[in-house]
């Protein structure tokens, strides 16, 4: 089975059901194990504080746990940092992080992110 990550955003539609923006991605998800950095449930918790979205980050990343089988992945932070450093591309934190995570797994991260998708081969459109 293949290894994705998921990109901040995928995590909101999926969580919230959102069909059509997860439409071109779906069989991709659906045969794959599904994963997110833990830096993703600190930005979904920033999203709720800012009120983006309507949960706290765990919430969300619990129900998924349980709905989806989401995992939360386990690389150890300075493997990801040091994966981090060559990211210069961009100065969003959670951003160069998340894709830092995904490239040191050798998972492809799915994400409607026009800048990732222009610097990252391993990245999928959704």
């Amino acid at each position: 089975m293949t290894l994705l990550h998921l990109d901040s955003h995928v995590v909101v539609w999926l969580w919230a059901g959102d069909a059509t923006r997860l439409r071109p991605v779906w069989r991709l998800l659906r045969r794959s194990q599904l994963a997110i950095s833990p830096v993703t449930m600190l930005e979904l918790q920033f999203l709720f504080e800012i009120g983006r979205i309507t949960a706290p980050g765990m919430d969300v990343v619990r129900e998924l746990v349980r709905d989806v089988g989401l995992q939360v992945a386990a690389t150890p932070l300075a493997r990801i940092v040091d994966e981090s450093i060559a990211l210069n591309w961009t100065r969003d934190p959670f951003d160069r992080l998340i894709v830092a995570h995904a490239k040191a797994e050798g998972a492809k991260l799915v994400t409607r992110d026009r800048g990732i998708l222009d610097h990252c081969s391993w990245a999928q459109w959704a």
